[in-house]
């Protein structure tokens, strides 16, 4: 158990809701079942969607924590372990948002369904294995703008 405190803020997974409750971005860090998955997105979203916006972004679930916080017409959504700190989860949470929001130029929902590809990239330069990667939101800009011009580089040869 010493171990895992060692090891830092650790997220089980990340999911992008919308206030319909479909799932437009699930991101995993630790091993389920597709069974388990679906069981677990249905109920984390039934839970997130039910609460009345005043109250608390934190709720606990099962032996974990579940960090939220709408933006728009979505809700990013956090399953954490319990010992880790709420207010670093929600600043994670919110650097994605910042970061989605420049590249997209304010970003919408529209832009995650039609760029999906994108958003889990911008979320693979943040996080590894549920822990924090990368801190800098001009770093991280940088590397999918690096990104984007390895890829329109390979579509000119394919091109050609």
């Amino acid at each position: 158990e010493g171990q895992e405190e060692e090891r830092g803020a650790m997220i089980q997974f990340f999911l992008l809701v919308s206030r319909q409750g479909k799932c437009r971005l699930s991101k995993w860090y630790a091993a389920y079942s597709d069974k388990d998955k679906k069981k677990m997105i249905r109920e984390v979203s039934q839970m997130c969607l039910a609460r009345p916006q005043k109250l608390c972004n934190f709720l606990e679930w099962r032996e974990y924590k579940l960090i939220y916080k709408r933006y728009a017409s979505l809700f990013f959504i956090t399953c954490v372990d319990k010992t880790d700190n709420e207010l670093i989860t929600l600043e994670v949470i919110h650097q994605f948002v910042e970061v989605l929001d420049r590249y997209f130029g304010n970003v919408c929902e529209l832009d995650l369904i039609f760029n999906f590809h994108k958003a889990y990239y911008i979320l693979d330069e943040l996080l590894i294995a549920g822990e924090q990667q990368e801190t800098s939101k001009k770093a991280m800009l940088k590397l999918i703008a690096e990104q984007d011009a390895v890829c329109e580089e390979g579509t000119d040869k394919d091109m050609q």
